[in-house]
């Protein structure tokens, strides 16, 4: 008796105390397990034999789908890996069709249960999000918990994924939120004062640093896209919407996290620093439409990658103002990711339902893997698992879907005897695929 009182809570129902929460959650586990019993054994133990007997090829084996009757009509609009349970991955849904827009939804999937998500929180679900549409979300990489948001509407929050019930911080118009849809976030901490920030680049040009303080979401203007290759600042040019160009996605350097590159609307690529925000450090033209996806090597901090709506994926190389190579993919790219392990290898989806691998290093000009993994749906995010040799891709369906790479998409340098480490390898790798493609755009020049 004393027990089954101690386990009441306030309601006096034994079925609403937090232990019977956490008890059913590990049946549904034990459930799931012996459900997707042949895919958890094709998570750890499937590789391609028939890799063996094909150098230049490699495949993608199908696992889980992650779906919910609550995402349904939605757009998948963000992926993001939990930096510390690397079995956690957020999802953010909204709607690219801006002609037909859905409700806003986030939904933290674990592999270890695909049957149905951990947290949900929007506005289709008993927890309520303050916008309506998620275009972009990204964890916090030293706080795992903490979960930023950007929407449609142009406002930003942060979450306490333990603790969804609502935002602990939320940008509101009278805290200068951005006029047009968010299209990319990112945490970055401040090694002086050790403050929590975030970065947001949106449509109406402006690339914003959020800082929380303690009770409220400090902002300041980082850096305004002006129209044209400098981006110079006159005196006398206020900032108006129709001299900013739109940004559409942005990424931090690795090695210099004040060094970052956004890519905009008119399908340039401008390089920026937090420390000189009066014009561009580089300006890259390329594109001649829309980019949506640029990423920095996660080994190589010199090159970057970006993905278009011209059909195009473009490498990147220093100051160099030339693509360095490109790869035609017949329809637009929705995005690009590099592999955490290896920097040659990265991986793009395509509108018509395709994942792209490649491995600059065993083929320079073709995808080593070109696999529709969607019959009728459109990819729109791709992600690698910072851990696993795998990757999750989203569709315009609200479905997400895992694939396991096989032994040919995911090799890395092995240092011999322990003489160089693997990054200086894998760095090696790319400088030299990158200088036959230079030596290649010189003689074509001359020519």
């Amino acid at each position: 008796m004393r027990y089954h009182a101690k386990l009441q809570d306030d309601h006096g129902s034994v079925l609403h105390h937090g232990n019977m929460e956490r008890a059913v959650k590990v049946l549904e586990r034990m459930e799931n397990q012996n459900t997707f019993k042949e895919l958890a054994m094709d998570f750890k133990y499937w590789d391609d034999m028939s890799d063996q007997y094909r150098q230049a090829e490699g495949s993608l084996l199908p696992l889980w789908k992650f779906y919910t009757d609550h995402c349904k009509h939605k757009h998948v609009t963000s992926l993001c890996w939990n930096p510390e349970y690397y079995d956690l991955f957020a999802v953010g849904y909204g709607s690219f069709d801006f002609l037909h827009q859905s409700s806003g939804l986030v939904c933290c999937y674990s592999l270890k249960n695909p049957s149905y998500p951990e947290y949900v929180f929007g506005t289709d679900s008993a927890i309520r999000l303050p916008c309506d549409r998620v275009m972009c979300l990204d964890f916090h990489p030293q706080h795992p918990n903490l979960l930023a948001l950007g929407c449609y509407d142009g406002s930003v929050s942060v979450y306490d994924v333990r603790r969804p019930t609502k935002p602990l911080y939320s940008s509101t118009a009278a805290t200068s939120k951005h006029t047009d849809p968010v299209w990319e976030i990112f945490w970055q901490e401040d090694e002086m004062l050790k403050q929590l920030q975030f970065f947001s680049v949106a449509s109406d040009g402006r690339v914003t640093l959020w800082t929380l303080a303690k009770s409220e979401l400090l902002h300041q203007e980082m850096m305004e896209l002006r129209l044209g290759s400098s981006g110079k600042k006159d005196a006398e040019d206020e900032p108006t919407k129709g001299n900013l160009a739109g940004g559409c996605c942005f990424d931090f350097n690795k090695a210099q996290d004040h060094l970052f590159v956004v890519g905009t609307e008119e399908g340039h690529i401008h390089k920026c620093s937090q420390a000189y925000n009066s014009e561009y450090l580089q300006t890259y033209q390329g594109h001649d439409m829309t980019v949506y996806a640029v990423k920095w090597n996660n080994i190589h901090t010199r090159i970057f990658l970006s993905a278009s709506a011209d059909w195009t994926l473009k490498l990147w190389e220093g100051d160099n103002p030339r693509p360095v190579m490109s790869f035609d993919l017949n329809n637009p790219v929705g995005d690009a990711a590099w592999s955490p392990h290896s920097a040659t290898v990265f991986a793009a989806v395509t509108d018509d339902g395709k994942v792209h691998v490649y491995d600059l290093a065993e083929n320079k000009h073709d995808a080593l893997c070109q696999q529709k993994v969607v019959k009728k749906a459109k990819l729109t995010k791709i992600s690698f698992n910072p851990k696993h040799p795998i990757l999750i891709v989203g569709d315009d369906r609200g479905c997400v879907t895992c694939l396991k790479l096989s032994p040919n998409l995911r090799k890395v340098s092995k240092p011999a005897e322990d003489k160089h480490k693997v990054e200086d390898l894998e760095i090696a790798k790319l400088n030299k695929v990158i200088e036959i493609a230079m030596k290649g755009e010189m003689a074509d020049l001359a020519q």
